[in-house]
């Protein structure tokens, strides 16, 4: 089978997409929901959801929180899909097609994050010079930049061939490679720094030590971890839903007596 002009043209606008989606309205932000949009696209559904399925598994828990760069399966769900029918080697092929792609996107990303770092200073001086409009318009075009880091090389891929992921792995030099691994280890140390910055840390420091313990030493997979903050949250909850129930008893057992103390007082007048 052989694709053709529309479906790359489709599947690259698709690519475009998911990224904008996964940062902003999240409506598709997952390889299930792309993989059965590019079987749609490819006339072939099934495949595309068995595709999506697979990889859904192995990014369920991961996320990009804290400006941490993750492998984007998303975008590999489209080019294993495209492959998969193309070749007709079926969902092995696939799944071992979009992993590369998806470690190779990882790069990428981090470019896109620091491509955007252009606009994010046009914005800072925009809004000093009071040009709400200015700043409004650099913030639209910085979506451009992460929609292209996807859409540019899943255009390519298409157009190529399925050998282009592992020639452009071999072109890139090492001290480039280096350098954008290097800045993916620290990008997500900075987010989390700054993220527990805004964050009430000396509030809940017992909770932070805690979660620390179990993912550092005890070894708990991220999932079994979520779990763990689950059940501290649902006790803090708790906790503070009986304070706030101790509050309101006590305020209302000092309205009933101020009132008795004022009736007593009439009576004896």
């Amino acid at each position: 089978m052989t694709i053709q002009w529309w479906q790359i043209l489709l599947l690259t606008c698709l690519a475009f997409w998911a990224i904008i989606d996964q940062l902003t309205v999240s409506i598709v932000n997952n390889p299930l929901a792309i993989g059965m949009i590019s079987g749609i696209i490819m006339g072939d559904i099934t495949t595309g959801l068995a595709v999506g399925a697979t990889l859904q598994l192995m990014v369920l828990g991961v996320s990009t929180y804290g400006g941490a760069s993750m492998p984007d399966f998303i975008t590999g769900a489209i080019v294993g899909k495209v492959y998969a029918v193309i070749s007709g080697k079926g969902v092995q092929f696939a799944i071992g097609l979009a992993v590369p792609v998806g470690l190779l996107m990882v790069q990428l990303d981090v470019l896109a994050r620091f491509a955007n770092t252009i606009f994010q200073h046009r914005i800072d001086t925009f809004i000093k010079e009071n040009k709400p409009n200015a700043a409004a318009r650099n913030a639209l075009w910085g979506t451009f930049t992460w929609g292209f880091s996807r859409a540019i090389p899943v255009f390519i891929l298409l157009v190529v061939g399925n050998d282009v992921v592992k020639a452009i792995l071999r072109i890139i030099p090492a001290w480039l490679t280096d350098g954008l691994k290097v800045s993916g280890h620290i990008l997500p140390i900075v987010g989390i720094a700054i993220l527990l910055r805004y964050l009430p840390t000396k509030r809940f420091i017992s909770y932070l030590a805690i979660g620390f313990i179990a993912a550092a030493y005890l070894k708990m997979p991220m999932l079994g971890v979520a779990l763990l903050g689950a059940a501290l949250a649902y006790l803090h909850y708790t906790r503070e839903v009986e304070k706030l129930n101790t509050k309101q008893n006590s305020s209302e057992k000092v309205t009933e007596s101020e009132e008795y103390t004022n009736e007593e007082g009439e009576y004896e007048n």
